[in-house]
């Protein structure tokens, strides 16, 4: 499917709300070819929204286009992308977080309440990288839940901060990594400078992460100015998370 069609419904799927997306589904699954029935029906889903003129030109484009489609066809094109739309939109795929004073400028989460939400919402799998940790008792307890429930918990650290003593409870339950000298080492390359871990990472399964500036720690997540983004998407989150897996050696 291709041509204007399939520009029409790209646009309806960004343009109509959930409710209305699945009453057309549902009308277009019933209906064998475009009719002047189906574009009164499709009108009917939600009369006050005007959207008789969009219903017409569907169904016109339908019978130019694709005359040897059924609706069911039809129907899931209009899923599809839909779901497309959902996972890739602007404020799904990333959005602000930030710690310390908030402006009246936009409306932005708060890291504390982000790193938590990201934890709980890991069912298989969670990464955590930070160059510091201490001071965090509520998160070390969330990722215990985490653990708890049957999520596989990889955290990786700076060795120089001595961050691993913070998830000194968790130790059986997690596996932590730490970064140091030889690792730094080896990362500078052919005679390069050595680096440290100095990255902040909160990663659920593949599909969820925190990346941002904030260091676990009590005051970088709530009184410190910081500033990080969610990431939503697996393509993009699944090759964030391999990078950090490779490094520590753990694959992917």
């Amino acid at each position: 499917m291709s041509g204007q069609l399939a520009q029409l419904l790209a646009e309806l799927s960004r343009r109509l709300p959930p409710s209305q997306l699945s009453g057309w589904a549902e009308v277009l699954r019933s209906a064998a070819q475009p009719s002047p029935e189906v574009v009164s029906r499709l009108a009917q889903v939600s009369p006050a929204a005007g959207l008789g003129a969009q219903a017409a030109a569907l169904c016109q484009l339908w019978g130019n286009e694709e005359p040897a489609c059924d609706g069911r066809s039809l129907a899931l094109a209009l899923d599809a992308a839909a779901a497309q739309y959902l996972e890739c939109r602007p404020d799904r795929v990333a959005q602000l977080v930030v710690s310390g004073p908030v402006s009246a400028a936009a409306s932005l989460r708060l890291t504390s309440s982000v790193v938590i939400d990201v934890i709980r919402a890991a069912h298989e799998s969670l990464l955590v990288v930070s160059f510091a940790a201490y001071g965090v008792e509520n998160v070390v307890e969330e990722i215990r839940r985490a653990a708890w429930r049957g999520v596989r918990v990889d955290i990786l650290l700076e060795r120089s901060t001595a961050a691993a003593r913070v998830f000194e409870p968790l130790e059986g339950k997690v596996r932590v990594t730490q970064w140091d000298r030889n690792q730094r080492l080896s990362s500078a390359g052919s005679g390069g400078p050595a680096g440290s871990l100095h990255a902040k990472l909160i990663a659920a399964d593949r599909h969820t992460a925190l990346v941002g500036s904030a260091n676990l720690t009590d005051r970088a997540l709530k009184q410190n100015i910081e500033v990080g983004v969610i990431l939503r998407g697996r393509e993009t989150v699944g090759r964030i998370v391999d990078h950090f897996r490779a490094l520590m050696g753990h694959g992917g």
